[in-house]
């Protein structure tokens, strides 16, 4: 493989590695609100929150059960937020809105299947971002690219960067018109698009995700062409149907539309520089190698 192909892996690689969003909290208070997350003796107060027969299932049970599964990992997370934003203040690494809000658009873009829990929050994305960025540039801060090398790397890319018009968008397949028609009313009197495609869609490759067909683009080749030739008259939160698809009737609905954009170099040359820069970082890249900076103590056994 030459240099560029191996450029080009270890670009990939690293940002779907770095880029992976895990929704978690939003704000520092979020961070550090850690819950009281097995079947514990309840005091006759706690409040139920369900019943199997005769038996209460309270409140208290209920939240010592998620701690004996997720409890661990998710104090982890927590710490290791705090740990980075508290580093990130006292090194003065400061990650811009207009940095998150580039990244945010690269990732819908790239990614062109999300469900829908996972993009249903924008300032959770903009959130987890921020975090990811501040803790490669903590990873990073003392690895050293040249100029020369971001510039040859973008030089050789430049599509990786050129990102066309992106539309996230779902639809409902059914059989007939008919069948379109009662989605549109039900629609209409105020039902969930999610949950009609779900009900209702043949789509079995979208209908368990509520009809989401992630973000797609007219070059993607994935679109049906009756959808592709409406794009440009679709609007935001709309839906548009009957559509007939062959033997088939779709209605169609916008989620967004991301305007395409081509990076320049100054635009892109920082993430340029942090993805190189953790490719020459051996060993797994995490936040839990600056415990010690900032005197980490916690509940379980850190060593294990």
């Amino acid at each position: 493989m030459n240099n560029k192909g191996v450029w080009v892996a270890v670009f990939i690689l690293v940002a779907t590695n770095c880029l992976t969003l895990g929704m978690w909290f939003t704000g520092k208070q979020e961070r550090l609100a850690i819950p009281a997350l097995v079947k514990t003796a309840s005091s006759a107060t706690d409040e139920v929150v369900a019943t199997v027969g005769d038996l209460n299932i309270t409140h208290q049970d209920w939240l010592n059960q998620l701690e004996k599964l997720y409890g661990k990992e998710t104090l982890k997370e927590i710490i290791n937020r705090e740990v980075i934003y508290q580093l990130a203040d006292k090194h003065t690494i400061k990650v811009s809105d207009e940095t998150v809000e580039q990244e945010l658009l690269m990732i819908k873009a790239m990614y062109n299947s999300v469900e829908n829990e996972e993009i249903s929050d924008q300032e959770e994305w903009k959130e987890q971002i921020k975090y990811d960025l501040l803790l490669e540039e903590m990873l990073t801060r003392d690895v050293t690219i040249p100029e020369e090398l971001i510039q040859e790397f973008y030089n050789e890319n430049q599509t990786l960067f050129q990102i066309p018009t992106t539309y996230h968008l779902s639809h409902i397949k059914v059989k007939t018109k008919e069948e379109a028609q009662t989605v549109l009313d039900e629609l209409k009197a105020g039902s969930e698009f999610s949950v009609l495609a779900m009900e209702k869609s043949t789509d079995e490759f979208s209908s368990n995700d509520g009809g989401d067909l992630g973000f797609v683009t007219r070059e993607s080749g994935y679109l049906p062409k009756e959808y592709d030739v409406l794009l440009s008259t679709l609007e935001e939160k709309k839906w548009e149907g009957p559509i007939q698809i062959g033997e088939e009737y779709a209605v169609l609905f916008l989620h967004e539309t991301l305007e395409g954009k081509e990076f320049s170099y100054d635009d892109i040359k920082d993430h340029i520089r942090r993805q190189l820069a953790l490719g020459q970082i051996e060993g797994k890249v995490t936040a839990e190698q600056f415990w010690d900076e900032v005197d980490v103590n916690w509940f379980y056994d850190k060593s294990k």
